[in-house]
């Protein structure tokens, strides 16, 4: 109780970026399909993997590509046309990578991955007495390949409590990598964000302290976070809460430590958003937001400790994209990318557009999928939504 009582007082007092109140409510839609359809501007990419992508030295793209046999990377030399497969594990039925995960092609041409491992999944069994699940892991590992991802090393295991999600990694400008993962906490049970550091090209890392916002639910707490660095030199995460906003934490000290922590101004669902810095400069955000586009309607969820401790939106049907000048003070009118289609009775025809994942091919071109859901693959141009 006193958690969220904290959490709400915070919300009322802290102050953070501001986000242009002004909605555009698309009406020009373009590409339609099995119940979703896409903003005209954007194009169709059928058959992209899912990502995270990013460049190697050579030039070609790599990504990953896992299910719950096999876990690969995969390499295009003709710009997505084509992939060639290299497995990444030896022991392929030791580990497998899940789709929320991230990776990185560092400035010195060693590819990191950092992911979950499923098959040691063990102990979920959420107590609704409780209000958790005490015996929870699934832990974080990360592998690494110093030759382009045609080899790979052993992976690393850094925790082995449960994970929620592992959404983003980053270089900063002095070399250091950075990336996001989860711890779950108990009594009660509810999740909390590290990231972990490495000055070493990912051969060593260091664990932050932990960003416990309090909460009561297997999906409650701070959750999925996304990371930037500002023109500063700081970093700033926004993070995914059951509060109505994306939660923001900056760390001065390279992921080190993280602080203040409190909400921002950008509405948001229960759902994860991805931060990404173009090549023009700007930053590019992807998320769902708390209403549908235009209104200020969505359903409640959670609010009884097995959910969330806070009745939410969780409106996931809707992925809206926007635009920073000024490192995330303010922010271009949010547009709607991608829509589920009404069903007419209140509802939508397919459900989710979520965990997006984004990629800058060349500059101003944006490559924008989604892990859940319908499977979005589309392709953006920055001058576009100018």
């Amino acid at each position: 109780m006193r958690q969220c009582l904290l959490v709400r007082m915070i919300v009322i007092f802290f102050c953070g970026p501001t986000l242009a109140s002004a909605q555009l409510v698309s009406q020009d839609w373009g590409y339609e399909a099995d119940g979703y359809r896409i903003h005209a501007k954007a194009e169709s990419m059928p058959g992209l993997p899912l990502g995270p992508f990013d460049r190697l030295p050579n030039g070609d793209i790599i990504t990953v590509q896992g299910d719950e046999s096999t876990a690969n990377a995969i390499i295009s030399q003709d710009e997505g046309q084509t992939w060639k497969t290299i497995p990444i594990f030896e022991d392929s039925d030791k580990y497998k990578i899940r789709p929320e995960r991230a990776m990185l092609c560092t400035e010195q041409g060693t590819v990191i991955i950092a992911f979950m491992n499923d098959p040691e999944r063990s102990g979920w069994k959420w107590d609704p007495t409780l209000h958790d699940s005490p015996e929870a892991q699934l832990p974080t590992y990360v592998v690494r390949s110093s030759n382009g991802g045609q080899t790979w090393e052993p992976p690393q295991k850094l925790h082995d409590a449960w994970t929620g999600a592992i959404r983003h990694m980053i270089q900063l400008s002095d070399g250091k990598i950075v990336f996001t993962s989860q711890m779950l906490l108990h009594n009660p049970g509810r999740h909390a964000t590290v990231t972990y550091a490495s000055d070493d090209e990912g051969k060593t890392w260091t664990q932050s302290n932990i960003i416990d916002l309090g909460g009561m639910g297997h999906h409650d707490g701070a959750i999925e976070s996304t990371i930037i660095e500002r023109g500063d030199g700081s970093l700033w995460m926004l993070l995914r809460t059951n509060w109505g906003r994306l939660w923001q934490a900056i760390s001065t000290d390279g992921a080190k430590t993280w602080h203040p922590i409190g909400p921002t101004p950008i509405d948001a669902s229960a759902a994860p958003a991805i931060l990404h810095r173009l090549d023009s400069g700007r930053l590019f955000i992807a998320w769902n937001r708390y209403y549908y586009d235009g209104t200020e309607q969505y359903p409640k969820a959670g609010g009884d400790g097995q959910w969330s401790g806070t009745p939410t939106s969780n409106n996931r049907q809707e992925l809206s994209i926007a635009f920073s000048d000024d490192d995330g003070q303010t922010w271009s009118n949010p547009v709607v990318v991608a829509t589920a289609i009404p069903n007419g009775q209140g509802g939508y025809q397919r459900g989710e557009i979520s965990y997006p994942y984004v990629f800058e091919r060349v500059p101003g071109e944006i490559w924008l999928t989604a892990w859940r859901g319908i499977g979005l693959r589309v392709k953006l141009f920055e001058q576009d939504f100018q």
